[in-house]
């Protein structure tokens, strides 16, 4: 009787442990994608409030009737565009995050613009309303720059963990794929040229 319970007890023995190592493994990879789609949403959600100022900034500079059309048609353009591309946080890609930096891209492009150009309306400068929302584009602006660092740390340690092993085998059982990172547009280690024709 006793020489069937000592192989039992082992192979029970090595079911609990094979069971604890794979649920431990998918458990804190799922904690870590979790956390990924968490710090995206955060991503979004400072792009976003920088998507809602804009309309209230607008109608701040169009006030200015002499104030330049086309570079308001510009901003406006721009976050139709940035507000129009959406991306799934539980299936990010690297194409997705292009898209959506590309987009993201042509609406700072076109506020920066904007900004300079308001720089030749001395009655736009001085307006309250409008020194008001500058500074709270410049906050969000920071804070989309803080959103996309927590996104990048959290991937790292998603990437970091499921590539490690023995949670690559278990990682890679369970369907957990690399995130990519957010990244630098192209050309961005360049300085930009400012010009002033006034």
């Amino acid at each position: 009787m006793r020489k069937w319970l000592i192989p039992l007890i082992v192979i029970v023995v090595l079911g609990i442990i094979v069971y604890s190592l794979t649920a431990g493994v998918n458990n804190t990879a799922v904690e870590y994608e979790e956390g990924v789609i968490k710090n995206w949403a955060d991503v979004e959600n400072s792009y976003q409030r920088r998507s809602d100022l804009i309309p209230n900034l607008v109608s701040t500079v169009e006030g200015s009737a002499d104030f330049e059309r086309g570079t308001l048609t510009d901003v406006i353009e721009a976050r139709a565009k940035a507000t129009s591309v959406n991306v799934d946080a539980g299936n990010l890609n690297p194409q997705q995050i292009q898209q959506f930096q590309q987009a993201q891209g042509g609406l700072s492009s076109a506020l920066s613009k904007l900004l300079v150009t308001v720089e030749r309306y001395p009655d736009i400068k001085s307006n309250q309303n409008f020194l008001q929302l500058q500074s709270q584009l410049e906050g969000t602006e920071n804070r989309i720059s803080v959103a996309r660092n927590r996104y990048n740390e959290a991937v790292r340690q998603y990437n970091t963990y499921i590539r490690k092993f023995p949670n690559n085998i278990f990682a890679g059982m369970f369907g957990f794929e690399r995130k990519p990172s957010f990244e630098a547009e192209e050309g961005a280690e360049n300085a930009p040229d400012v010009e002033f024709d006034f």
